[in-house]
């Protein structure tokens, strides 16, 4: 049941006490929307009456939202935000059954990708929207019903359903080998490239080669593309996610700089808000991705 009438202040003013916390003015919110002022001061105050609570505190020509005031424009600041995206998921399929999707960028294009054209024709009534984020997030304040996340079942409020495991070699150009890796000590000596969003990736693949080391240094990255193709050009032994450079390395344009035991640094997952209903485009793309998997679909 919706609330009463009186206790649902306007969306105009709404979005001014929003813009009034945010920007710390009237003048700055009343640029923001387009309005005088005056309109804004006059927004805060037929919400004031109409709760019948005091909103602002003004002193010296300023405006300022009373504690009470701060906790309310949050969760109003949330709801807001929601009606925004549900509006936009209307324009993007008025048909509805739209899925926002947060994807990390070489998982979703290897994998993802090129069997999303199998999830459409399976679901043509889900729309399945794509976004890029490289580490967990709250799904409160992001737009999105759902995320593929790597690591461990470290990401909270969550749940998980396993993709794959992930596998990663010690790749680097064949030009490269004349360095001549024929021990632990000599890739370690190797210049090394790290990916940012796994810092301590060599730390603990040479850890699990049976060597501790720390404080490793090279070049950095924020993307595998971007590493491939330094790794190939002989900028550096990169360790990479197998499914990445099978290509490269049937192809010659790779080689592995360590036979060693394989090693993992965590799986893919697909993961989702353990606090709300699940939507049924979620339900139609998480059974979907278990049919793949059953169906060794894999990398």
């Amino acid at each position: 049941m919706i609330a009463p009438r009186r206790f649902l202040p306007s969306i105009s003013s709404l979005l001014a006490l929003e813009a009034v916390d945010r920007l710390g003015s009237a003048s700055a919110a009343a640029a923001e929307l387009s309005l005088t002022q005056s309109a804004i001061s006059r927004q805060l105050k037929t919400m004031e009456d109409q709760l019948g609570v005091q909103l602002i505190e003004r002193s010296q020509m300023r405006l300022h939202l009373t504690p009470a005031a701060k906790d309310y424009v949050q969760t109003a600041r949330s709801a807001v935000q929601e009606l925004a995206q549900a509006a936009l998921k209307l324009k993007a399929n008025p048909a509805g059954g739209s899925l926002n999707l947060s994807i990390l960028p070489a998982f979703g294009m290897h994998w993802l990708a090129p069997r999303l054209q199998d999830f459409a024709r399976r679901h043509p009534e889900v729309t399945v929207n794509l976004g890029t984020r490289l580490k967990p997030f709250d799904f409160a304040s992001e737009p999105f019903d759902a995320a593929i996340h790597f690591g461990q079942q470290d990401w909270a409020g969550v749940h998980y359903l396993p993709i794959m495991r992930e596998e990663v070699l010690p790749v680097c150009s064949p030009v490269s080998t004349a360095a001549d890796f024929g021990s632990l000590d000599t890739l370690h000596d190797a210049p090394l490239l790290h990916l940012d969003s796994r810092p301590d990736a060599w730390e603990r693949w040479f850890e699990m080669q049976g060597q501790r080391v720390m404080g490793l240094q090279g070049m950095l990255f924020d993307q595998y593309s971007t590493m491939i193709q330094a790794t190939i050009h002989g900028l550096g032994v990169a360790l990479l996610p197998s499914y990445l450079v099978q290509d490269d390395l049937r192809a010659g344009r790779l080689v592995q700089a360590w036979h060693g035991p394989s090693v993992s640094l965590g799986s893919y997952y697909l993961v989702w808000p353990n606090d709300r209903t699940t939507p049924e485009p979620l339900r139609s793309f998480r059974s979907w991705i278990d049919s793949q998997l059953k169906t060794g679909a894999s990398l």
